[in-house]
């Protein structure tokens, strides 16, 4: 195996945060930039690429780079990993030192496109075909505007290999016992459901927004209305875009009527997420509202009983983030760069990515035990197909996630109106986008 694998050294914080301000250089890069001409060609000549990313978030790639070595045989991949935090305080100091990896993972855009530390991949992505090949709401998460920082513009600069997809959890044995033959498909069906629930006995919808995540429900109902591009649009920050949509209103008057006709826990408020997840997975919910990355807690609690569907609505949405990496301004190997980054997407990797507790894009190539694994790899293909993943509107702006915390509370409480709670949420978002 030629692959290796180096621990980088971590840096104070004062010298990083110094070194930060005095380095970061200006101005943008492009494959065109570098003598290495765009091309799927990497010739004969060895090659020694570095891919830096995190213990977490580079677990899949230990099987992935002796796939892709073995697929090209002059390039050696050499994988340094460090955690978490201080891969993200030091990132942008690597990518500015002459040691820049050649890859690396990004875990939020920031300022390295505007600071020209990546490399804009518009030629490349139309030399692999992620621009067709790749659900645009994917590529949307990592594609900035004419500034180099608004996200959901035109200009591709990181790779998105696997995501996170939020959708309606259920207990089988509840449903049956509610006498609901499926999960719901629309909005009707699921207040419907919901009220079956009620009336034997049960607690139809069981949800947490100690910290906000009633704001799911508000989202999913709302985008499932308005569709995904323009949903996606809000909750990346494109100019123009509103909050106040016909989909959002009802998103929120649904949470509202649903509190108000006893659809969820009278005590949401003072539970967290983990807290709603521990009650679900205790037998205390029909539904849960709630993302993969609780799946295997819920499936240690309830076993085969647990299943997982698309968010009912008109249109198949889903909230959703994803994990991607991008090439180095100062890579001397872009083209190899991007042959791994296409990579990541191969049925191989898709296959170790999911293996390794990850969901990626690339559904059709997973082998994925039947139950609720089974469920989460076909609701995910089936949203990726719609083209129907949407950015979390938490994460619209640095303080969203406290006013959406702040507004569903008071809803769920009966101190605000819908009216208010959309007026305050789209003033925060006019406070940080135009």
């Amino acid at each position: 195996m030629k692959s290796r694998i180096i621990a980088l050294p971590v840096l104070a914080s004062g010298v990083l945060a110094l070194t930060l301000t005095a380095c970061a250089p200006g101005g943008t890069a492009s494959a065109s930039d570098s003598a290495e001409k765009p091309s799927t060609d990497l010739g004969s000549e060895k090659i020694t690429l570095t891919v830096a990313s995190t213990p977490e978030s580079g677990a899949p790639l230990a099987k992935i780079i002796p796939a892709f070595e073995q697929k090209h045989p002059n390039v050696t991949v050499e994988l340094s990993k460090t955690t978490f935090d201080d891969y993200n305080k030091g990132l942008a100091l690597s990518l500015a030192s002459n040691s820049s990896p050649d890859v690396a993972l990004l875990n939020m855009m920031g300022n390295n496109a505007k600071n020209g530390l990546v490399v804009d991949l518009d030629e490349y992505a139309k030399l692999y075909h992620w621009d067709t090949e790749i659900p645009s709401t994917l590529l949307s998460q990592w594609k900035v505007g004419s500034d180099k920082v608004a996200l959901g513009g035109d200009s591709l600069y990181a790779l998105p290999t696997s995501g996170s997809v939020v959708g309606l959890y259920y207990n089988k044995d509840l449903l049956a016992k509610a006498g609901i033959s499926a999960p719901p498909q629309t909005l009707d069906e699921l207040t419907a459901d919901l009220k079956k629930a009620k009336e034997a006995g049960l607690v139809p919808l069981q949800l947490g927004n100690a910290q906000g995540h009633a704001a799911f429900l508000i989202q999913g109902v709302g985008q499932g209305i308005d569709g995904a591009e323009p949903a996606n649009a809000w909750a990346l920050g494109r100019s123009g875009s509103t909050f106040n949509t016909k989909g959002n209103r009802t998103g929120a008057q649904t949470l509202l009527d649903y509190a108000t006709e006893g659809l969820v826990p009278s005590d949401a408020n003072a539970v967290d997420l983990q807290g709603a997840v521990t009650k679900f997975g205790s037998g205390e919910g029909v539904f849960l509202n709630d993302g993969n990355w609780d799946a295997g807690t819920i499936e240690k609690a309830l076993g085969d009983k647990a299943g997982f569907a698309v968010f009912p609505g008109a249109k198949p949405t889903a909230i959703g983030s994803s994990t991607a990496y991008a090439i180095s301004a100062k890579s001397k190997h872009p083209n190899a760069a991007a042959a791994f980054l296409d990579f990541l997407r191969s049925d191989a990797a898709a296959q170790a990515s999911f293996d390794a507790g990850f969901l990626p894009f690339n559904t059709k190539a997973i082998t994925a035990k039947p139950g609720l694994q089974a469920d989460l790899v076909k609701t995910y293909g089936e949203v990726n197909e719609a083209n129907g993943i949407v950015s979390f509107n938490n994460n619209a702006t640095a303080s969203m996630n406290d006013t959406l915390t702040q507004q569903t509370q008071e809803l769920l409480s009966g101190k605000t109106t819908v009216d208010a709670l959309v007026t305050a949420v789209q003033a925060d978002w006019a406070g940080s986008h135009k």
